[in-house]
């Protein structure tokens, strides 16, 4: 069955093209559009849609109100997912995003509309169930803590740091294997080492691994 889409955008130019482009995939079913957050809290509650497409900033008050739908469909509509676009490749964004959990929740700078396969996999990502995180706040985090001098961080070898910021952008492992053009048991080689030298916990589930990635790359250990 198609996946239900409700689109959120102020800018009717913006929301018009964005929705002809989705409605070129058979797999999307776009069953509302709206401008505002009051109006896209309404749509959800009359078509039960399985993810919402939102911008981060639209009326009334032109500041957050993406990651506000997130954080109340959270408690009202918890098996609808959510994706924020935004121009901003600010990590206390995506983190915001992910306070009440990662699940279903997805932050791409809007740059990506452009590639529709790479939106399209987003919306399949987060409608089963899963996270994803732009590579480029990836890339702001790793750099931000990596900037440290006593930072866990450096102790990664390259090819470590590939498939973290693969695992920060939702990727499982076989997807990492695909992604890097390695086996997948070296993938989970891979991993295990990275959480060890991180000092985190492992995680089988894709979207804790990426929650549990991106606090420690915004305010882990030292």
């Amino acid at each position: 069955m198609a996946i239900r889409l409700v689109l959120a955008e102020d800018g009717y130019l913006a929301r018009e093209g964005l929705r002809r482009l989705l409605e070129t995939r058979p797999g999307l079913d776009v069953v509302a559009d709206c401008g505002d957050l009051p109006t896209l809290l309404q749509a959800v509650a009359e078509h039960d849609p399985d993810v919402v497409l939102t911008d981060i900033r639209m009326p009334p008050d032109d500041r957050d109100e993406g990651i506000q739908a997130a954080r109340m469909l959270r408690d009202t509509s918890p098996a609808v997912g959510v994706i924020v676009l935004s121009h901003y490749a600010e990590p206390g964004y995506a983190l915001a995003l992910l306070e009440g959990g990662s699940e279903r929740r997805a932050y791409l700078l809007k740059e990506r509309v452009a590639d529709l396969d790479q939106l399209v996999a987003a919306i399949e990502a987060v409608a089963a169930g899963g996270s994803v995180i732009d590579p480029k706040v990836v890339e702001a985090l790793v750099a931000a803590r990596a900037a440290g001098t006593r930072s866990k961080l450096a102790e990664l070898t390259p090819r470590e740091r590939e498939v973290l910021r693969a695992m920060a952008q939702g990727m499982n492992n076989a997807a990492i294997a695909a992604s890097l053009v390695i086996a997948e048991r070296s993938v989970e080689k891979y991993v295990h080492s990275i959480f060890a030298k991180l000092g985190l916990t492992w995680e089988d589930h894709v979207h804790r691994r990426v929650k549990a990635v991106l606090l420690y790359l915004a305010e882990g250990g030292d």
